[in-house]
């Protein structure tokens, strides 16, 4: 048997926000933050809901690093 995915709870309330609100993330923008919040609570891979939230954090922190002068870790 499978485990329930951690974060799967968020990421439903984000789909039923942005259903309810046309698709406007801005309106969203309180359930994406308890999305992000759950997924930093557990490892990287631990939540396939995460998947999508984990590449928006690397590209957040290559942009930092490119801005502060840091060459970009291989991949």
């Amino acid at each position: 048997m499978s485990q329930k995915d951690p974060c799967q709870k968020q990421a439903c309330e984000i789909q039923k926000c942005l259903q309810a609100n046309n698709y406007m993330e801005s309106m969203c923008e309180t359930v994406l933050q308890e999305m992000r919040k759950c997924c930093s609570r557990y490892p990287k891979g631990r939540s396939i809901c995460c998947s999508g939230f984990e590449k928006e954090e690397r590209e957040r922190e290559k942009i930092k690093a490119t801005s502060e002068g840091i060459p970009p870790a291989p991949q």
